[in-house]
């Protein structure tokens, strides 16, 4: 049968409870089966997460208020997901902890253990119904406890946190920076805890059960505020919300810090750090941890691009910091001739390349998923090896 599609019945008896025993599964055996039929598939991609969603809601209709009304934007986050997991199925180093906080994140929209074979069975049943020929009971089983690993790793994660789920926070400033930026300042009580480069995701009453991820611009406070940098993208969104309508005394509900750019950065090397836009966020609260903790790198230059001059937001505040930290050099990158005489003009890439400062130094690259995907392709094709270069994949546009 190895051979033959498999039927329904037969890929749902693939996906055992959560927390029965199940012997370890090969994940670099199974990762060449998963990642050769995910690939097969991709084209159709759209089609398998809209039939998983329509096969959870008519299994379970209960589920269905957990989700947004529009589900075009969950469709996204989870392809994100699979393909973040597909491509890092034969590194458990970096795949573990990417699912134990996937599973920490989830406990703010009350995922119970129960919920998870469900969820296995219905993307299962999704999978074999769009991938054609590609389905052999090889190929299922391979996916299934593919599956249930990643179950078994959120659900053990979620199990063994103690923090809040979520966290209460108010606006208590709101500063529009121009028509699509907005800096915000938002105080939780307790305060939320995380590391200078994680992000937060966020829920405001002007979208509710939709929820976006920011990060941080400086290092944690003790009285609990979190300033975050807002563009907003799009029309109808959340970070159109914040920025056009957001006003202080408004109350949001935050989620757990994740993301794991703090661990990508070696205290033995020097730093070029890459930032796009609203991208600068992490970067900044990065270096402020330095500055704070008294551990700076060997040497930071951080490269800070944007369309105009106006949109360097925070080349201000970077400067500020360089005045004080001989460690610190910051190079301006606008697309559009300035004002002023002194940045660099042309594509952030293209300037980062031509002045190839990397030697020695990890590089570090943040901002919107394009930007990402240009950054990282130009370092790679400039021979920069991909394990000197050091991104979240998880982030908002």
């Amino acid at each position: 049968m190895s051979a033959e599609r498999v039927a329904f019945s037969d890929v749902a008896a693939q996906v055992p409870v959560t927390g029965s025993p199940v012997p370890p599964p090969d994940l670099n055996r199974n990762a060449e089966l998963v990642r050769s039929s995910f690939v097969a598939m991709a084209p159709r991609l759209d089609k398998v997460l809209a039939r998983f969603y329509a096969v959870l809601f008519s299994w379970s209709p209960q589920l269905r208020e957990y989700f947004p009304i529009s589900m075009e934007s969950q469709r996204d986050r989870l392809a994100r997901v699979l393909n973040h997991v597909v491509g890092a199925l034969d590194r458990p180093d970096d795949l573990v902890p990417f699912l134990a906080q996937l599973g920490r994140d989830h406990r703010k929209f009350s995922v119970l253990d129960e919920h998870y074979p469900i969820f296995g069975k219905a993307l299962l049943t999704a999978l074999a119904a769009e991938s054609g020929d590609v389905w052999t009971m090889e190929v299922a089983t391979a996916w299934a406890q593919t599956y249930q690993f990643m179950a078994e790793t959120m659900a053990a994660a979620a199990r063994a946190e103690t923090t809040p789920a979520c966290w209460a926070g108010e606006i208590i400033e709101h500063q529009r920076l121009d028509r699509d930026v907005a800096a915000v300042r938002v105080r939780t009580d307790p305060p939320l805890p995380y590391r200078p480069g994680q992000y937060v995701s966020v829920e405001t009453p002007h979208r509710p059960r939709v929820w976006r991820y920011y990060t941080p611009t400086t290092a944690p406070r003790a009285d609990g505020t979190i300033e975050l940098l807002v563009k907003a993208v799009g029309y109808g969104g959340v970070s159109r919300a914040i920025v056009s309508s957001g006003r202080a005394g408004d109350t949001w509900r935050l989620g757990p810090a994740l993301g794991r750019l703090p661990d990508q950065i070696s205290p033995d090397r020097g730093l070029v750090m890459i930032g796009g836009g609203t991208g600068i966020a992490p970067i900044q609260a990065i270096l402020h941890g330095m500055e704070t903790a008294g551990t700076p790198p060997r040497g930071a230059i951080v490269y800070y691009g944007a369309r105009s001059w106006e949109g360097l937001h925070a080349l201000d505040n970077l400067r500020s910091m360089s005045y004080r930290n001989r460690w610190l050099d910051v190079v301006p990158v606008v697309q559009e001739p300035p004002p002023v005489s002194g940045p660099e003009i042309g594509q952030l890439a293209e300037t980062v390349v031509r002045h190839r400062t990397w030697a020695d130094r990890d590089v570090l690259v943040s901002g919107s998923p394009a930007m990402l995907r240009a950054t990282v392709g130009a370092l790679l094709t400039a021979g920069l090896p991909l394990e000197r270069i050091h991104y979240d994949p998880f982030v908002d546009d």
